[in-house]
């Protein structure tokens, strides 16, 4: 199979002295067509790690290859290749979808053409053609995600990033948007990577997993392959042994014994 992501040693370093590691050297292959998701606690730098290999922040050291494109050296082609959806995503929402797609698909370059066209198509892929003409600011959550994922794809890009792409939503949302990764993962021919802290979402979509903590990856591979190599019965159990979970489970145990106690 052939890598599409390629990382080597890859690493963010921040503060004085670089003392903070954001991303510890990463070494990690994402093959062509596969729904990869990086698993992690809240700050073990899933984040850095997605802001690197779409050419918003600069690497410490190491290197990394989208599409075979370095991303030190090759700034233009890496974000032509690929499509992002942050975890904080802007939308302005005085425009209507119609129009905040084809603002979106003016900086990607998209041919005048063909725009138009594309547009339409993804509004009525993501159910949303009867309300093109609608301002976005009078669109639910789930709705608005929808938009600003065909917003990252609207330059019909091979590779997608996902930074916790259900994490504000409610239950109802996240399925729609669970669905419609389905739908790109398994219909338009997308490699699609996931960050994301919320395990069942990881468990469902993905096809491969890797799991990192204060920037350091500490296991890769499918569920199965997690579970086993941490010795656990499930991903949940597997995720906490590799991240540090005993630490927590102590601080439990304290506030459950200071709740006795008071």
């Amino acid at each position: 199979m052939n890598a599409i992501i390629h990382t080597d040693n890859l690493s963010k370093y921040y503060g004085k002295g670089n003392i903070i590691k954001a991303v510890d050297e990463l070494s990690i292959d994402v093959y062509e067509g596969e729904t990869f998701g990086l698993l992690g606690p809240n700050g073990a730098g899933k984040t850095s790690t997605v802001r690197l290999l779409n050419c918003i922040i600069k690497p410490t050291g190491g290197n990394a290859t989208v599409k075979g494109f370095d991303i030190i050296k090759d700034e233009i082609d890496v974000k032509r290749v690929t499509g992002l959806l942050p975890e904080s995503p802007g939308l302005y929402e005085k425009l209507s979808a119609f129009e905040f797609l084809e603002f979106m698909g003016s900086l990607y370059d998209v041919p005048h053409n063909i725009l138009p066209r594309r547009i339409e198509d993804l509004l009525k892929l993501f159910n949303l053609y009867e309300r093109r003409d609608y301002l976005l600011e009078g669109f639910s959550r789930g709705m608005k995600q929808k938009v600003l994922i065909a917003s990252a794809i609207i330059h019909d890009p091979p590779i997608l990033f996902l930074d916790e792409p259900t994490s504000t939503l409610d239950p109802r949302a996240a399925l729609m948007v669970k669905d419609l990764i389905k739908t790109l993962s398994e219909n338009a021919n997308k490699t699609i990577f996931i960050c994301s802290h919320i395990l069942p979402i990881v468990e469902e979509l993905c096809d491969r997993v890797g799991i990192i903590n204060q920037g350091k990856l500490v296991a890769i591979g499918t569920i199965d392959e997690i579970i086993t190599k941490a010795n656990k019965q499930t991903l949940e159990d597997a995720f906490i042994a590799l991240t540090g979970g005993i630490e927590e489970k102590e601080l439990l145990s304290w506030r459950q014994q200071k709740s006795a106690t008071s």
